[in-house]
This record gives C-alpha cells, structure tokens and sequence, in this order.
C-alpha cells in the first residue's frame, strides 16, 4: 500500500509530466549526440525559444481570459517585415521599434474589436486575421529577403554574461506576466473572464475593455517577438514566422497546462512546454532525424507531454 501515496505526491507535484519528458529528451540527445551540450548549441536553442516564448506569454494571458489569437505568428511576420524595410530604407532604430510595436498592437486591437464587438468566434476571426497578415507581409517584402545590415545586432546576437540577450527579454516578459496573473487585478479579471464570463460582467467586471486591452497586448507581445527574430536572423524573408510559428506558441502554452476553455493559465508551464518544443527541435536535427518524420515525432512527444499532463491533474484533483 506505500507506493500508492508516493504517487499521488507525485501527481501534485506541479508540471511534473513535462518536467519527466524534458528530462527524457535532454538525456536521451546528449547521450547520442555530443555537439548538444556545447555552449554554442545550447545558445542557439535558447536564442531560437526567446521569440516564441514572448508569443508564448502574451497568449497564455489571454487564453486564460477565454480568448484565442491565432495571428500573432502572423503578426509577428509583418513587424519583422515592416521593421526590415525601414531599417534597409535608413531609419533609424529607435523610430523602427515603436512603429512596429504600435503597429503590431493595432492589430491586436482590431482583433480584439472584432471578437468583442460581434458574434464571431476569436478562433475564427484570428485564424482570418492570420491568413490576411501572411498575405500583407509577403506584399510589403515583395516577395524577397530583405537584409538589416548589422543593425539590431547586437539584440540578437550578445551575450550578458553568457546569456543571450534574447533570453533576458524573454524571461523579463514572462516575469511581467507571470506578476500580474498572480498579483494584479488585471490578472484576477483574467481568470474570471476565462471562468465565467457572465458572472465577470455582473461582478462588475468592464469585460469589453478587458478584452480589448488583452488583444492590444498580445499584439504588441507579437510585435516585440518579431522585432526579436529580425535582429536574430538579420534579415526577413517570405517564410519569416506566421502560423507555423502560431501553432509551435499554441502548443507550448496548452501542454503547459493552460485550458482552451479559459480560467486556468500558468506562466511556468507554458515556459517549460516552450523549452520542450525547442530542445525537441534541435534533437531532431542533431540526431539527423529525416524532416520527413520531425513533424512526428515532434507530435508524439507533444502527445505523451499532454496525456501525462491530463493525468496529473486529475490525479491532483481533490
């Protein structure tokens, strides 16, 4: 009869599934491949999880209010496009950075007038917004590479004290988020509007500007993501972002535990499941694993993260 309360500690143990599969995972490549503990290799998987940890972040916080953005990859496409002609056009960079933000979180404003304002689903009318955005950053690109020079380098490319630039931002945004879920009221109206969204209203809740204000920031969030891959990359492209990077982001923040349905959102989960996406990434192609079964196996192991994910929290459940 001892085991039995042994794993029940187990299963409340917070993110314990993710923590076991990423565990699995990293043992497993550095077993088989040398070259994944090089600092070099584990700078590039921190550099490449950076941006899609802000997108990440900001849709974990409107997620947990009940709503859905399918288009900041998108979104993202677009500043990192915008931001690359006006830099190759000789802005400057401090003008080039707020444009693309105040852009990027007018589309999110949109989005969210959108979804308030009439009766299409977000699901709907963000996956809309995507294909639209995807459409106008390739017009803005003309369909080519345009190339930044050495600007915004050092952003993506630096180190403070060995650690990536990328990263700092990325972790300050996910602090910021992880505070204001936990500590502010913003982010207990958050968690009411994503529980109940009726009883928010009658609880005296303002839902229409809580939503708008959350659209606006997962924008801006989207924006900043973008503004983060230009300087890594050092260029925009065709291919830059857009849903495939929307969906990698979506996927990072369901398996880290927080609900589609609203009302339960973890800053840290979404953190790990982020991590799990990008050392799964990088195994796979240091292990020389065929592209043609990375989207497998890719997809298996998100699979198992979520059944163990959905056991642990019934068997945390009182």
């Amino acid at each position: 009869m001892a085991p039995a309360p042994r794993s029940g500690a187990l299963l409340r143990i917070p993110h314990a599934g993710l923590v076991a599969v990423l565990v699995v995972v990293i043992v497993f490549t550095a077993l088989r491949a040398d070259s994944f503990t090089t600092s070099q290799n584990l700078l590039n998987v921190l550099r490449q999880i950076s941006v899609n940890a802000v997108i990440a972040g900001g849709l974990t916080l409107l997620m947990t209010a009940g709503g859905m953005d399918f288009s900041m990859g998108s979104n993202a496409a677009v500043t990192t496009a915008v931001a690359a002609q006006m830099l190759s056009g000789g802005q400057s960079t401090a003008v080039t950075v707020v444009v693309a933000l105040l852009l990027a979180a007018v589309v999110g404003l949109v989005n969210g007038l959108v979804v308030t304002f009439t009766n299409v689903a977000p699901f709907v009318a963000t996956l809309a917004t995507a294909m639209l955005l995807d459409g106008v950053a390739l017009l803005v690109l003309n369909g080519m590479s345009v190339t930044i020079g050495d600007k915004m380098q050092a952003l993506g490319n630096s180190t403070v004290a060995g650690v990536p630039w990328l990263l700092v931002v990325a972790v300050l945004v996910l602090l910021a988020i992880g505070l204001v879920m936990r500590f502010t009221t913003f982010g207990r109206d958050a968690f009411a509007m994503g529980g109940n969204e009726h009883v928010a209203r009658l609880s005296g809740i303002n839902v229409p500007a809580r939503k708008l204000a959350l659209y606006a920031l997962a924008g801006a969030l989207a924006g900043l993501a973008g503004l983060m891959l230009l300087s890594r990359l050092g260029a925009s492209a065709p291919n830059t972002a857009g849903l495939q990077t929307q969906l990698t982001a979506v996927a990072a923040v369901v398996i880290g535990g927080t609900s589609l349905a609203g009302g339960r959102g973890t800053v840290v989960g979404t953190a790990l499941g982020v991590v799990l996406l990008g050392v799964v990434a990088n195994a796979l192609n240091l292990l020389q694993v065929n592209s043609n079964y990375q989207l497998v196996v890719t997809g298996a192991v998100l699979l198992v993260a979520a059944v163990i994910n959905g056991f642990q929290r019934k068997g945390s459940t009182p």
